[in-house]
């Protein structure tokens, strides 16, 4: 099979490999193209394998990248995905040795990506990419760890902002910030809110729609991150099932 990189060219008619299924779907994945028509402008590269599948790789400059890090003249992986039929046939490390190389024509100093102290959900896999040479350059709590594979011993080391470890935000009741790089969160962020509502609990979205904002953000996943009375309590996007599991475990009778 071949890789495919997605360009403004192609865009409107490439399927990006996370795209949602249900009717819903159509505009959640217009908000991820709208994101990423944007980010290719930038210098974000997003290659795939030539199928309907989740098997592709996507990374930008760090100095663009929607994180609050500090890592100039690297690389910042923003989503690393191979699931489904096509785990276990090599497609992560090709993909990776793509990006690699990129990089390197590119006179970057090495990758760096997000990651945590476990695997998490919608977080690059910290086991793979630590037997494929990343090292931990920082962290930040609770679990997040930034990974980096330096292409030589003078490369820089890459750093979380402060921003992300100054411990609990100052909001009350449930927070979510978010953005469109993923499609999900443009389905399930208004459904949990209007979840809230009909629970009767307090609850707002904040929307990060520039990448100032989100170099600035409380959390290093500026995908999504929740907040409860200003905790910080997941990255995983939560549907209202899902959420009412979160909140049982949170409120135990």
């Amino acid at each position: 099979m071949k890789f495919k990189r997605v360009t403004l060219d192609n865009l409107a008619s490439e399927h990006i490999c996370c795209a949602l299924t249900d009717k819903k779907g159509e505009t959640c994945v217009a908000s991820k193209k709208a994101w990423l028509s944007q980010r290719l402008g930038e210098g974000l590269v997003f290659d795939k394998l030539d199928v309907r599948g989740k098997v592709f790789i996507e990374y930008i400059p760090a100095e663009k990248a929607w994180c609050p890090i500090t890592a100039n003249h690297y690389m910042f992986i923003n989503c690393f995905w191979v699931s489904g039929q096509y785990k276990g046939q090599g497609y992560a490390n090709l993909l990776l040795e793509r990006c690699l190389a990129d990089a390197k024509a590119k006179g970057k100093q090495g990758l760096v990506v997000l990651s945590s102290e476990k695997k998490m959900p919608f977080l690059s896999d910290p086991k793979y990419l630590k037997y494929k040479g990343f090292q931990i350059a920082d962290q930040a709590p609770p679990y997040y760890e930034l990974l980096y594979l330096p292409f030589s011993p003078q490369a820089s080391v890459p750093q979380f902002k402060a921003c992300v470890k100054n411990g609990p935000i100052d909001e009350e009741g449930w927070v979510v910030y978010y953005t469109n790089q993923c499609p999900h969160t443009e389905k399930y962020v208004p459904l949990l809110i209007d979840h809230l509502k009909s629970k009767k609990l307090a609850g707002k979205a904040v929307k990060i729609e520039t990448r100032d904002q989100a170099q600035k953000a409380p959390n290093p996943f500026t995908t999504y991150a929740l907040f409860y009375n200003g905790q910080f309590i997941t990255n995983e996007i939560l549907t209202e099932k899902s959420f009412d599991k979160l909140f049982t475990k949170l409120n135990p009778r």
